[in-house]
């Protein structure tokens, strides 16, 4: 994913997830590692409205397909 990308994802995740839980730490983590794989894992432990599922997958989808060409 490139920086521009990890920054976004790590400021949405950071303005949804207020509380700097360990769960939180942990999907952070796995975003800092390049891990897609994990930060999908990761994700039903939320409790994310319908939409936001949707907005993060999304960007889940894009940083997946980013490593597919890359």
């Amino acid at each position: 994913m490139t920086d521009q990308a990890t920054v976004s994802l790590l400021r949405w995740l950071r303005r949804q997830l207020q509380q700097p839980t360990p769960q939180r730490e942990r999907l952070e983590a796995a975003v800092t590692a390049d891990d897609p794989r994990e930060v999908r894992r990761l994700l039903p432990k939320f409790s994310f409205t319908e939409a936001q599922s949707r907005h993060v997958e999304g960007l889940i989808d894009r940083w997946e397909r980013g490593h597919d060409s890359g």
